[in-house]
């Protein structure tokens, strides 16, 4: 019995570094540089994204733009350069959160 006890112990002991390490090391989380468009709900910006994709026919640069649902702590406004990174569901369509504020609005 006491063989197992501290069997139990060693064990336990053995498991506590593995679950801190487990804290830290998180899956790489996707983050996107945009300009806020929209800052009229509270504590949410609609953040454009652009990015340029080649035509397969034509072979020219073509600008896709993509919108996306931000948490915003910070108080960005609109014309700001902020990034996003990806989050757990917050609402129906935001799963973002914004990080940082890049670059202010010229005004």
């Amino acid at each position: 019995m006491a063989e197992n006890q501290e069997n139990l112990n060693a064990n336990a002991e053995a498991a506590a570094p593995e679950a801190s390490e487990a804290k830290v090391s998180r899956a790489n989380r996707s983050t996107k540089v945009g300009t806020v468009a929209s800052d009229k709900m509270t504590k949410t910006v609609v953040v454009r994204v652009d990015r340029l994709v080649r035509h397969r026919k034509y072979r020219r640069y073509v600008r896709r733009t993509s919108k996306f649902m931000a948490h915003d702590e910070l108080g960005a406004t609109v014309g700001d350069k902020v990034r996003i990174v990806e989050t757990r569901p917050l609402s129906a369509r935001k799963r973002w959160r914004v990080i940082e504020i890049v670059q202010k609005a010229a005004k």
